[in-house]
């Protein structure tokens, strides 16, 4: 017996412990959104997200994956990917296009407005009807729709470094704002 949780939903299946991950979802679970491509974990049809990673499922074993929380992509919900794929049209015979999505999600996730370089390393799934352009178009514009992420948090030492005033260490308040500290403007 394997505990799975897919999609945020606990199942109990009675499979191999060998057997691999795409298939238990596809043949036991009946999510047939991700694709079986390769079956060597090369061309990517078959990504899901393992603890938020991507992962190519056609070599995880159920085993590997229990306990551990999978999302496929009937459980990526509502993501301005989605929007900028079918708004770019991105998909051509659509085949490798869940595992393109949840590539694509993983590397938002991780680097929010991704390089280009970025998006080259971390989108090696394959596509058969060559849509890389509009495949990189579409992250970008997926990029620039969601929210801005929170700016990293300031240690301490790091203030004094970046040139701003370190916050006092007397247990003093530094409330107000200085004209200094909001670049000229005071609010």
């Amino acid at each position: 017996m394997a505990r799975l949780i897919v999609n945020g939903v606990e199942h109990e299946l009675d499979v191999p412990e060998d057997m691999p991950l795409l298939w238990a979802v596809r043949d036991h679970l009946g999510l047939t959104g991700s694709k079986f491509g390769c079956g060597m974990g090369l061309c990517g049809a078959c990504t899901m997200h393992l603890n938020g990673v991507p992962v190519r499922t056609c070599v995880l074993t159920v085993a590997a994956a229990a306990g551990q929380d999978v999302v496929t992509i009937e459980g990526l919900g509502e993501h301005p990917l989605k929007d900028a794929w079918v708004k770019l049209q991105v998909p051509q015979c659509g085949y490798c296009q869940s595992g393109q999505l949840m590539a694509a999600a993983g590397l938002l996730a991780d680097k929010p407005r991704p390089t280009d370089t970025d998006i080259n390393v971390a989108m090696t799934n394959l596509c058969r009807c060559g849509t890389y352009d509009r495949i990189r178009q579409a992250i970008r514009q997926a990029a620039a729709a969601m929210p801005a992420p929170p700016p990293p948090p300031v240690e301490d030492g790091d203030a004094e470094e970046e040139g701003e005033e370190p916050l006092p260490t007397d247990g003093s308040s530094s409330d107000a704002p200085s004209s200094e500290s909001t670049g000229g403007m005071v609010r």
